[in-house]
């Protein structure tokens, strides 16, 4: 089973740079997307390969917002956490199939001058608590806004007080999502530097100056499944790139 995730930044923008035929040329069982800045009226994707496509729009316009393409009926279909304060900006969806979940998420981002990195911290125990909560396996993909150690970013020394690397954010993780979930392309390649995401500003990825932010997770019982975790830096479109995770279930 091959399992892609992407940050496209923003749904409509991405449709204008090629992201049918992506889907097309990755021909993977399950596409799922986050930050798709876009309602859904707003959204129109038409491919064959994908007849099941679920989407959770935050109520702000032109926001957050989360989506799943499948090639397969689901048994049943979650949107956020059932919590109101956590649900409002359509960050998380899942999927329920025989002998598993497939959830994507787009976790809060604590901000510009950590202004939200409260709620963050507020969030990542919500977060962790509701995988907690599933009676199957699961695989968990997304942008979860933080690099977890100095390997997954660029300049680590100049980023302890910035989103995404503060010490706050880094434990949370691993308090409440790593302690329970693997990391699969770290736990295959423990040494490999790679990044997911690259600022905008300063020629960022053309330097490769980045961040690795996105993930795919799985429970433990399928980590031996994995066959690998990719992180695909040669298609573009976005901020980040997407990644791609080579499952047998």
């Amino acid at each position: 089973m091959k399992c892609i995730s992407w940050n496209v930044n923003g749904i409509r923008a991405v449709m204008k740079k090629d992201f049918v035929e992506i889907l097309y040329a990755l021909d993977a069982d399950f596409f799922c997307i986050q930050e798709t800045k876009a309602q859904p009226d707003q959204i129109e994707v038409e491919c064959e390969y994908y007849p099941y496509q679920y989407i959770n729009s935050a109520k702000r316009k032109g926001y957050s917002g989360t989506m799943i393409f499948a090639r397969k009926k689901p048994l049943s279909v979650k949107y956020g956490m059932d919590i109101e304060e956590h649900d409002t900006e359509g960050r998380i969806i899942a999927l329920e199939y025989d002998d598993f979940y497939i959830i994507t998420v787009y976790t809060p981002n604590s901000g510009d001058g950590l202004k939200r990195l409260d709620y963050r911290m507020e969030w990542d125990i919500a977060f962790g608590k509701y995988l907690q909560s599933f009676d199957k396996p699961i695989l968990v993909c997304g942008d979860l806004n933080v690099a977890n150690e100095e390997i997954d970013l660029k300049n680590p020394a100049t980023n302890h007080q910035n989103s995404g690397f503060t010490d706050e954010e880094r434990n949370s993780f691993k308090i409440n999502v790593l302690s329970n979930y693997k990391d699969t392309f770290r736990t295959l390649y423990p040494e490999k530097i790679e990044y997911s995401w690259w600022s905008y500003r300063f020629r960022a990825r053309e330097k490769n100056i980045g961040w690795r932010i996105d993930y795919w997770l799985v429970s433990p019982e399928l980590m031996d499944k994995v066959k690998d975790s990719k992180i695909l830096t040669d298609i573009y479109g976005s901020d980040h790139c997407p990644i791609e995770l080579d499952i047998n279930l």
